[in-house]
């Protein structure tokens, strides 16, 4: 298994915002911040490029890179999008968080 996975599902909503935002590149990345209440956040954004030193995966087209630093908390993580009656998100389902919060956004190790 790769270090890092983005589902179907999750590329193309990523490839369908690209595309919104007038065709920039489908990139999504992912790092991990100090805060939140668990301790630490994901924050997700859309790149134009891709450092020499990131881990980059891809699914159906749409690549998902993570920075060193925060692939050390997210080794084996899966990055997914969910739509529900509370909303749509993207989530991440990380085998290294020991908890989580309510919001989804925030976890420790």
């Amino acid at each position: 298994m790769s270090a890092l996975h983005l589902t179907e599902a999750a590329a193309a909503r990523v490839a369908a915002i690209a595309t919104r935002q007038g065709g920039v590149p489908a990139i999504l990345r992912l790092s991990v911040e100090g805060g939140g209440c668990a301790g630490f956040q994901y924050r997700f954004g859309l790149e134009t490029a891709i450092a020499a030193d990131d881990l980059t995966t891809e699914t159906s087209g749409v690549k998902l890179v993570v920075d060193p630093v925060s692939l050390d908390l997210l080794e084996g993580s899966e990055v997914d999008f969910v739509e529900s009656l509370g909303g749509a998100s993207f989530q991440v389902r990380n085998p290294n968080a020991a908890s989580g919060c309510g919001c989804g956004t925030s976890f420790s190790v």
